[in-house]
Formats: C-alpha cells, sequence, structure tokens
C-alpha cells in the first residue's frame, strides 16, 4: 500500500533529511531513517525543497484544481466533437 504524506510532513521529513545530510549521512542511509525510497527523496525535493508548509498545502490544493478542470476540458471537448458528428448530414 502506497503511504499518502500530506504536504506538511514532505516538508518535515525533507527539513529532517537535511539536518541528517548536514551531520554528514549519505541519501540512502537518510532515506532508510525516513522510511521513504530515494526516488521519493528526490521527487519531494525537485518539488518542495526549501517550501514553507503553508506554500506547499497551497501547491497540493492548485494541483488539484487543475487536475479537475483538465478533466472538464476534456469532457467538454468530446461533448463538442460528438454534437459535431451529430450535425454532420449523412452522406
Amino acid at each position: 500500500m502506497k503511504a499518502k504524506h500530506s504536504p506538511e510532513q514532505i516538508v518535515a521529513k525533507l527539513r529532517q533529511a537535511d539536518v541528517a545530510l548536514g551531520k554528514g549521512l549519505k541519501v540512502p542511509e537518510v532515506c532508510k531513517q525516513l522510511g521513504i525510497s530515494e526516488q521519493t527523496y528526490y521527487r519531494w525535493r525537485t518539488r518542495c525543497g526549501g517550501m514553507a508548509p503553508e506554500m506547499a498545502r497551497q501547491m497540493k490544493a492548485l494541483e488539484k484544481e487543475n487536475a479537475q478542470l483538465k478533466k472538464l476540458v476534456a469532457d467538454l471537448s468530446l461533448d463538442n466533437q460528438i454534437l459535431k458528428e451529430a450535425a454532420r448530414p449523412n452522406l
């Protein structure tokens, strides 16, 4: 099962990682301590590195809204295409 982390948890874990890396630990060791994969660490670092928890929460909300809008546009485009097909005279 995939663990879902809140934006606040992600930012907190990235800060813990920064502290551990500052103490001389390597990325694989830090990831093992945090219970995440290296791939997850690097993905989080590129998306949320240096972000405040409020900014991460806002980004997550905007991504969700963007996904809903993309789905809406796709549905409307499909409806539009169906209407065009129905309006075309049969030959």
